[in-house]
């Protein structure tokens, strides 16, 4: 049996002080309808779902003291040994800042569990466990719905950890090769997500633009369209002036209109009628310049005469229409965009290799470093360093073991443990490479908040508790 390990991902130390053991049961959720419910779309989706959760049960087996000190982004190895799988639930009781936290481990589900306060503590802690390794991580719990609140307005974007959905639309019943998201566009929002990808078809003759995927409608019951979308992103926004969204368009679909008319449809019928809420210099903005904004990433080209209009001649969002093809690490947007989009995932042993890819990315995005004003080593002139841009998302019509919800269901386990044991420990990514600000650039993922599961958003934004560490 393994001994327990405990990762510190909080600005604070925390000390494990007491240790009790239960025995584990077998609890039955919900009733037998949704349960049924449940298990036939985790069938047909892939997702994970689960009509049980362990339980402590009755009083403590055995109970003893402990002095377990783990001081900030750290990583402790005790001599604790791990609780038996499905047998048996440790609690944990851990001081913080004077005040007393409770957790037990298992949490009764397979999702995170919030820290139980035990004497009116101001803290909110999160802790992730992992039975692979017997690992445990404590994150902050940021307000997910306003996260960005608790940053420094000096940040370059770059340098924060960002989640993303890919195709991000595309959560209405349609064909499973063509679903991406289980929740819709507010419920990821209200849930951490700030980085959206999303495809649209144009037509010559009028500026509607219908979201796509592919060549393929997202909805079986009808067209969806690009307005409607960007209501749900401004109303977002109105009750949460803190955030900054980033918006990826690209045009796809069977739609005739090029990338120009597309660019002028947008700009004129779209985003000049709320400028005040778009972002779209051809510059990459610090945190308090984009709050309340939406940054346009363009993957499509635009016309001269919009180009040379727009920002004098410098053009209009992030240029990213020289989107380099199904890449490890390629690069776009004049320098300010590094991008892993490997999708071509046509057999499901190609998903550890996408799996590679995708810690490589997340390892290339903690490596960079940089100062604010008021942090040693600050320099006025320094260059910012580029988003890098990490897609988790993969796709093969022809194989329905790699359409997007089972790509997710192996992949995001898979990055969400990542992210609690390696991501941002020195010497600990696959190329070994130096850690500098920690961030996990953007990952874009596919099927996030299936049966109300958040973890590898809530791992994502947790990282950002090392630019307030950085800070002090």
């Amino acid at each position: 049996m393994a001994n327990l390990t405990i990762r510190n991902l909080t600005v604070d130390t925390i000390e494990l002080v007491e240790i009790e053991r239960y025995e584990g049961e077998r609890v039955r959720t919900g009733d037998v309808v949704s349960n049924v419910a449940g298990a036939i779309s985790s069938f047909m989706n892939a997702t994970d779902f689960s009509a049980h959760e362990t339980r402590a049960q009755g009083d403590a087996l055995h109970k003893e003291k402990a002095n377990v000190r783990v001081d900030p982004f750290k990583t402790k190895e005790t001599d604790i040994r791990a609780a038996d799988k499905n047998k048996e639930v440790i609690r944990l009781t851990f001081k913080v800042a004077d005040h007393r936290y409770e957790v037990d481990v298992p949490s009764p589900s397979r999702k995170s569990a919030v820290m139980k306060k035990l004497d009116g503590g101001k803290k909110e802690l999160t802790a992730v466990y992992t039975h692979n390794g017997a690992f445990l991580a404590i994150f902050s719990s940021a307000r997910l719905n306003a996260w960005m609140k608790e940053l420094d307005d000096e940040w370059p974007l770059p340098l924060l950890s960002i989640p993303g959905t890919h195709n991000a639309a595309t959560h209405h019943k349609a064909l499973p090769s063509v679903r991406c998201q289980a929740a819709t566009v507010p419920e990821q929002l209200q849930n951490g997500v700030r980085f959206l990808d999303v495809r649209v078809s144009a037509n010559p003759d009028n500026d509607e633009l219908t979201i796509v995927h592919g060549a393929f409608p997202i909805s079986l019951t009808g067209n969806k369209y690009l307005k409607d979308h960007l209501e749900d992103l401004y109303e977002f926004l109105e009750k949460n002036p803190s955030e900054t969204l980033i918006l990826s368009l690209k045009r796809e679909g069977t739609g005739k209109g090029t990338d120009q008319q597309m660019g002028k449809y947008l700009k004129n019928s779209y985003v000049d009628k709320k400028r005040d809420l778009w972002w779209t210099e051809p510059k990459v903005p610090t945190l308090g310049a984009a709050r309340g904004k939406i940054l346009l990433v363009r993957r499509f080209a635009l016309a001269d005469d919009q180009k040379k209009a727009c920002w004098n001649g410098r053009g209009w969002g992030i240029d990213a229409s020289a989107w380099p093809d199904n890449c490890e690490d390629g690069k776009t947007g004049g320098g300010h965009i590094r991008v892993q989009d490997f999708y071509e995932v046509t057999e499901s042993q190609n998903i550890e290799k996408k799996t590679d890819f995708a810690r490589r990315q997340l390892e290339r995005a903690a490596e960079q470093n940089f100062f604010i004003p008021g942090m040693d080593g600050h320099k006025a002139d320094a260059k910012t360093p580029p988003f890098f841009v990490n897609f988790l998302s993969a796709n093969y019509f022809f194989n329905a073991n790699c359409w997007p919800e089972r790509v997710a269901a192996k992949l995001n386990p898979s990055m969400t443990e990542y992210l609690c044991i390696r991501h941002g420990d020195e010497g600990k990514g696959p190329n070994k490479l130096k850690v500098g600000s920690g961030s996990t650039g953007i990952l874009v993922t596919d099927w996030v908040g299936a049966h109300d599961d958040w973890d590898l958003v809530r791992c994502i934004v947790g990282m950002n508790a090392r630019l307030q560490h950085k800070k002090k």
